[in-house]
């Protein structure tokens, strides 16, 4: 029976020259199976100077203006989490491609990129469906994207003094968090940011978000888990007038008087896992979870 057809978007980092050995391997595999390959005209760029050979061989597209079965990510965490938000509505199925250090998002090893594009054609994969979330003001407006499937966060700028967050859930007044910043995460970006401020690690496909404070200049303050159905509203106080907001890392500065609302984005990203992968073993294995230093 004829193989199907399928089209694979790439998205890469650039900054990664030494990895074109990892590169030459995924596209030869995708070429061995008739794949339509589309890439990112960023990403082609610093393609055609690192591998000059493939120069015209693929479609280069711009922004989200692609038709894919499939979208790639070449790099790691940081460059699956731009590829989601230029994938947004469209929810292709997105393969983590991880050419970095940790890779907990994007788990796929130079070396196992054959054997995984193998299992898509032959149907041996699921698609993971991870919560998104956005980011709407009532005063300025945005110019980075609003949608984030880790973490949105507000935070005081530079060396200012600490912010006054005045926090709403469901219009139902929360507390005003004296800190450095509230993060609001994903059960994905659990294990990102706000881990590392002592939030909770959460299960994906949970159905909840977690309220974690920076610094908060209070004891009595605690990350917070409540569901993802909820709309969280902020309202900034800063000595300075001002604050950053964070949406998945890309960062813009607004003014105290904008008010801030989180919620669930209207789509989920859909990651793909190879079939017998699971969450526990890569929290095991990626961030050491559970291990005993003492052994």
């Amino acid at each position: 029976m004829k193989e199907q057809k399928l089209r694979f978007a790439l998205f890469g980092n650039e900054y990664q020259s030494h990895k074109s050995a990892g590169l030459r391997a995924l596209l030869d595999c995708l070429e061995s199976h008739n794949s339509e390959v589309l890439v990112d005209s960023t990403y082609a760029a610093f393609l055609h100077k690192l591998l000059p050979e493939l120069k015209g061989k693929h479609t280069e597209f711009d922004g989200d203006d692609f038709d894919a079965d499939f979208v790639i990510s070449i790099g790691g965490d940081g460059t699956l989490l731009k590829a989601a938000s230029r994938v947004g509505t469209k929810q292709t199925p997105i393969i983590g491609v991880n050419m970095g250090r940790l890779g907990f998002l994007a788990d796929v090893i130079p070396t196992e990129v054959e054997k995984v594009i193998d299992s898509i054609y032959k149907g041996h994969y699921t698609t993971e469906p991870h919560t998104a979330i956005q980011i709407d003001t009532d005063d300025e407006q945005l110019t980075v994207c609003p949608f984030a499937l880790n973490d949105i966060a507000v935070l005081k700028r530079d060396n200012a003094s600490m912010i006054s967050i005045k926090t709403t859930v469901d219009d139902d007044y929360l507390v005003t968090y004296q800190a450095d910043g509230l993060i609001v995460s994903t059960p994905t970006g659990s294990t990102a940011y706000s881990l590392s401020n002592g939030g909770p690690i959460i299960v994906p496909q949970c159905g909840n978000l977690c309220l974690t404070p920076v610094a908060p200049h209070s004891l009595n303050i605690r990350p917070i888990v409540i569901s993802d159905s909820s709309t969280v509203t902020l309202q900034v106080a800063s000595r300075s007038h001002n604050f950053l907001v964070a949406v998945d890392g890309r960062s813009q500065k607004l003014r105290d008087t904008t008010t801030v609302r989180i919620s669930k984005a209207p789509y989920v990203v859909r990651i793909v896992k190879r079939a017998g992968q699971h969450y526990f073993a890569t929290l095991r294995d990626k961030m050491m979870w559970g291990m005993d230093q003492r052994s």
